[in-house]
């Protein structure tokens, strides 16, 4: 089976915990695109929650099956940004439940996670059960299909 790649990023605030989760995924065998913080000098988690949206969301438009992982602090800001990318639905995980219905039910692409409120074995047990759990399409392809078409209704509105 093939692996989805993994865009990954942070701010400062959740810098050890994306080190901790790159090193596992590599090991779990996924390819995984950094696009830093690398260092824990405060920056602005909007600069790299939109690298990695855009990432997924161009490696999708091409064909591909990407998927993204963004931390910051809380994990709730940046899933707000990165929903403002075409193509991209982002959710915050705290619990099993919540990041299983979110890619069963609404094909989530981006997984936000809180490097201040999560520990590591909580979020590679969310990041599992995120990446292991398939869109189940069926009943829930056409409510996929219309927040893709609330999507394309305010693009239109913008040219």
């Amino acid at each position: 089976m093939s692996r989805p790649k993994i865009f990954i990023g942070t701010d400062h605030g959740g810098l050890a915990l994306k080190e901790q989760l790159k090193t596992w995924l590599r090991e779990q065998g996924f390819e995984v695109g950094d696009f830093g913080t690398h260092d824990e000098q405060a920056v602005d988690y909007p600069d790299f929650a939109l690298l990695v949206a855009q990432a997924v969301s161009g490696d999708r438009a091409a064909g591909g099956e990407a998927m993204g992982i963004m931390i910051d602090g809380i994990g709730q800001a940046s899933a707000i940004v990165c929903n403002k990318v075409p193509g991209i639905r982002a959710v915050a995980g705290y619990d099993d439940f919540a990041v299983h219905s979110s890619r069963e039910h609404n094909d989530a692409n981006v997984l936000c996670l809180g490097g201040q409120v999560l520990g590591l074995g909580l979020a590679k047990a969310l990041v599992k059960e995120w990446l292991d759990t398939p869109y189940a399409g069926g009943r829930h392809r056409s409510r996929v299909e219309k927040i893709a078409d609330v999507e394309r209704r305010f693009l239109k509105d913008k040219e």
